[in-house]
Formats: structure tokens, C-alpha cells, sequence
């Protein structure tokens, strides 16, 4: 909590600053934010009832450089204040308040070119719930705000003029585990990579590489795996995507750890989709995936290999209600994960209605510790706001 403590009143400040230059200059400033409240019902829990509160005030700043050739630099600064209280049945309660800076970069763009550094979102890769390179984030499919951790680090991007581009970023201090991790990362080691991706015909292709150092030290949940504080990994992913009327890509994932943790030393992934929207009624939009994940000792045995299908449905009920769904099967537990969705669309604010289904083992879909996910049956009801 210190540290949140002082990464907040460096935001304050840094918020403060940048209000101050817009005194001294005809630059832009803009304050938004987002207002979520939340209650959740899961009765095979021991703290069964859930009811919070989040802001994200999201202040953005920009200097206009060169408008002719589209230069400029532009600052983005936003917060994460919670306050919650976890409840059985109303008869004990805990309550809990955090403040966690969510945001916090500074860019510089051109035309062909992008610069960002500080606490930022990346993303990338062609699948869309199974993500074998959701490399640096925590999305969660069920999420209808989509939010996630950030990472610090900087993030250079070059366009070319035929639509390729190239992605290199070098990052550091962060720990905690993303997408398919199966151990944190060594905060106090930089880690670095790059990717291209090259438009073909209807399409994209792209390769992307990433270096970290990872850290199997205070693993808890993995008691058998060795302790080790420093492990070099390195992971190669290739995903390609092609639009010819009916949408299809693929994605995978060979990751390798240069000390031995026994099956965690390497994994590999593959998932392949497919999304199409049929004429019935306003358009039902189906999303299929599978993934084929495996564990092994020595690369691509396929001795320790598992199966997960996952599918999305959306439908929009007309102009200000939608219904959407996210399922998953995992063939070798049997276990299905649930979450249908619905949302109503009020003159100044959104709510939702999601009624869902967690197993306790699951695997394949992203968790995300910004967004309570309880194991079980579970019914949960949002109201956001945008300003």
C-alpha cells in the first residue's frame, strides 16, 4: 500500500503539472473518467455477496507540434480508486479501499512513428478469448469494460507506407503473471522484443519475440517447481488473420525457460477461429476458438497436452440493448465456463446483467484482479458511467 501511496501523489503531481503548462500555452486538455458500481452474488463462496465501487478520472494533455506533418506529444494520466465490501450473507463483512495508479505515459507521434513510455496497455495478436500472446495484459473476455493492468516499460511503433509495421519496446519493474504465465516475473531485470506484422492479401501475417527473466521465487500455488530467482525465458509467437467473408486466423506461442522446472520448462500453444455474422433478425455474430496448450520438459513432446473450445455469441435486441455470451469447454476436465451478458444502453449510463458459471480449476481464459471473478454460479449487476 506505500508504494501505491507514493506512485499516487507522483500522479497528483505529475496531474498538477500538466494543468499548469496549459496556462502557459494553447494546448489541449481533456478529463474524462468512468464511474462503475457493482454488486455480485455467488453462493458457493464463503464471502457469497460483493458490492463495489470504482472510478478511472483519466486526465490526457496535448502539444501540438507540427500539424502539417501530424506531429505531437501527448500525456495520459489516470487512477484506479476501489472501495468494496465482501460479505457472508450479510452476516461478516470486509471491506477493502485501494488507490493504484492505472495509467501514467507520455507520447510522441508523426506521421510513420509512435514513442510512448510509462505504466501503458499493450496488445496484440489476432485471437480474441483464447490468447496465446496476450503477453503483457489481463483481459478478460467476460469483461464488458475490458479493463486490465498495465505494464511500465517503453513502446516504439513504425508504420510503413504499405501498412507493415514494427513494434519494439523494452520493459521493467513489473512481477505479476499475464496471459498463459505460469510464474511472475524478475521485476529488478528488464525485459525486451519486438514484432513485425506484414499486410497480405485480405489479410495480416506477423512474428513477434519477447525476452524476460522470470522468477519462481514465492510461488505458492506451485510448490513442486524449484526455486529459482533468476530464469531467462524466451517466447516466439506467430498469428496471422484474413477476412474473406467469413473471418479466420490463427495464433500461437512456443515459450522455453533455459533452467529446468520439469513440464514448465516449455509450452507451446496453438489456437485457430473463425467469426461470422448471420443474417438473422439484426445479425448474429458467432466467434469460434480452439486451443491446443502443452506442457513439457523437453519442446513440443505433446507428453502433458491439453484442449480448451471457446465461443462468443453477440446479438444486438435493438438500438439500445444488447446480448452477448462467451463460453469455454475444456475437453480433458470437462469443465465449461459461462458468462451471458445483458446490457441496456439509459441516456447517460450502461448497465449490465451477467449471469455466469466458473469451475474452480479453470483453465484457458484470462483471470483478472481488477474484476472479481467467483467460482461457481454467480450473478452480477453494473452500472457505469462515462464523462
Amino acid at each position: 500500500m506505500k508504494s501505491s501511496f507514493y506512485a499516487t501523489i507522483h500522479l497528483l503531481c505529475f496531474l498538477l503539472l500538466l494543468l499548469s503548462f496549459n496556462g502557459l500555452a494553447q494546448n489541449k486538455v481533456e478529463l474524462d473518467g468512468q464511474v462503475s458500481l457493482i454488486g455480485s452474488f455467488a453462493p458457493d463462496n464463503e464471502t457469497d455477496v460483493f458490492l463495489g465501487a470504482r472510478y478511472i478520472p483519466e486526465l490526457s494533455y496535448q502539444i501540438p507540434l507540427d500539424s502539417a506533418k501530424a506531429k505531437s506529444i501527448d500525456f495520459e494520466a489516470s487512477v484506479n480508486m476501489t472501495g468494496s465490501i465482501s460479505s457472508n450473507s450479510f452476516k461478516t463483512n470486509t471491506t477493502d479501499v485501494d488507490i493504484q495508479p492505472y495509467r501514467i505515459w507520455a507520447r510522441y507521434t508523426s506521421k510513420q512513428l509512435e514513442i510512448r513510455v510509462g505504466l501503458q496497455k499493450i496488445d496484440f495478436g489476432a485471437a480474441t478469448i483464447l490468447r496465446p500472446i496476450q503477453w503483457f495484459n489481463q483481459i478478460d473476455p467476460r469483461d464488458p469494460l475490458q479493463l486490465t493492468n498495465g505494464v511500465y516499460g517503453i513502446l516504439g511503433r513504425y508504420y510503413f507506407l504499405n501498412n507493415a509495421n514494427i513494434w519494439l519496446w523494452g520493459l521493467y519493474g513489473n512481477e505479476k503473471t499475464r496471459g498463459f504465465d505460469v510464474i511472475g516475473t524478475n521485476k529488478k531485470v528488464p525485459e525486451f522484443g519486438g514484432r513485425i506484422q506484414y499486410p497480405t492479401s485480405k489479410g495480416e501475417i506477423a512474428l513477434s519475440y519477447h525476452h524476460r527473466t522470470a522468477s519462481s521465487k514465492n510461488s505458492t500455488n506451485l510448490t513442486s517447481v524449484p526455486e529459482h530467482e533468476k530464469i531467462p525465458e524466451n517466447r516466439i509467437g506467430i498469428d496471422g488473420k484474413w477476412d474473406i467473408g467469413v473471418g479466420l486466423w490463427f495464433e500461437g506461442a512456443l515459450i522455453n525457460k533455459t533452467k529446468n522446472l520439469g513440464i514448465l520448462t516449455n509450452q507451446a500453444l496453438f489456437n485457430i477461429g473463425a467469426d461470422y455474422t448471420f443474417g438473422i433478425g439484426n445479425g448474429l455474430n458467432v466467434v469460434v476458438e480452439h486451443l491446443v496448450i502443452t506442457f513439457d520438459e523437453k519442446a513440443l513432446q505433446f507428453n502433458n497436452t491439453g484442449n480448451i473450445t471457446a465461443a462468443a455469441i453477440a446479438y444486438p435486441l435493438g438500438f439500445f440493448d444488447n446480448l452477448s455470451s462467451v463460453f469455454t469447454f475444456n475437453w480433458d476436465s470437462n469443465d465449461v465456463t459461462f458468462a451471458i451478458n445483458y446490457e441496456h444502453q439509459f441516456k447517460k449510463i450502461t448497465g449490465y446483467v451477467i449471469t455466469s458459471y466458473t469451475p474452480t480449476t479453470q483453465s484457458g481464459i484470462q483471470q483478472n484482479d481488477l474484476v472479481n471473478q467467483f467460482a461457481g454460479p454467480g450473478l452480477r449487476v453494473m452500472l457505469v458511467y462515462n464523462h
